[in-house]
């Protein structure tokens, strides 16, 4: 699985913590972790939560990632761009149980952590505990599992109304503020991380215009 982990400015100090946790938990599972920043409060490019949500949008809707990690102070703003996104399925995940239910109810393909509300001491602890629960095992098998029909069938249900809500992922990109847009695909490692792994060869191609404007 490629999972991105993305961080936005407020929280960016945090990055290392960050992907140093979720490396240690999911690359001995076979996953490898794709680092898209923000990297240090001082970065040149610097990711509003929006600007997260956008990115989750496009890394997910191409295939060049699987899975995002992302959040901002309190998770909130973070998970809300996500949904915003066609096709993002974002929980707020606070500690383990929440990735737990979040992953084998939901089974979506963001969440959304505080890094600043509650991450106190220890802090990486809680993020490793809180990456075993979601990324070890299967997920989507349902909890309790005497509903895990049911919420198989809610999952279906939600993707087919997000897909009728929601425009087409290449519209999205077209119809946004394109300097919004070119400032949230300006990090030092977009270009070498996604153009390696995106799958969809319009999106590809529309990005490489709003980078080469």
């Amino acid at each position: 699985m490629k999972i991105a982990l993305i961080n936005e400015n407020s929280q960016a100090a945090k990055n290392a913590v960050i992907v140093n946790a979720l490396k240690t938990v999911v690359e001995p599972l076979g996953h490898t972790v794709f680092n898209y920043g923000m990297y240090a409060a001082e970065d040149k490019a610097q990711l509003t939560y929006v600007m997260n949500g956008l990115l989750a949008g496009i890394l997910l809707n191409s295939k060049a990632a699987d899975f995002v990690v992302t959040g901002c102070g309190t998770g909130m703003g973070a998970m809300l761009a996500c949904n915003a996104m066609p096709g993002v399925f974002c929980g707020l995940v606070i500690d383990p149980t929440d990735a737990f239910l979040f992953g084998q109810i939901n089974d979506g393909n963001a969440i959304s952590m505080p890094y600043a509300k509650g991450f106190g001491w220890a802090a990486e602890l809680n993020l490793q505990d809180v990456y075993r629960k979601l990324f070890e095992g299967e997920r989507g098998l349902g909890y309790p599992k005497e509903r895990a029909a049911i919420m198989a069938k809610n999952r279906g249900i939600l993707k087919d109304v997000k897909a009728a809500s929601c425009k087409d992922m290449l519209t999205v990109l077209k119809e946004v503020d394109q300097d919004l847009l070119k400032a949230a695909i300006a990090g030092e490692k977009f270009q070498e991380y996604f153009f390696a792994n995106c799958q969809d060869d319009a999106i590809a191609a529309y990005l490489k215009g709003v980078l080469a404007a």
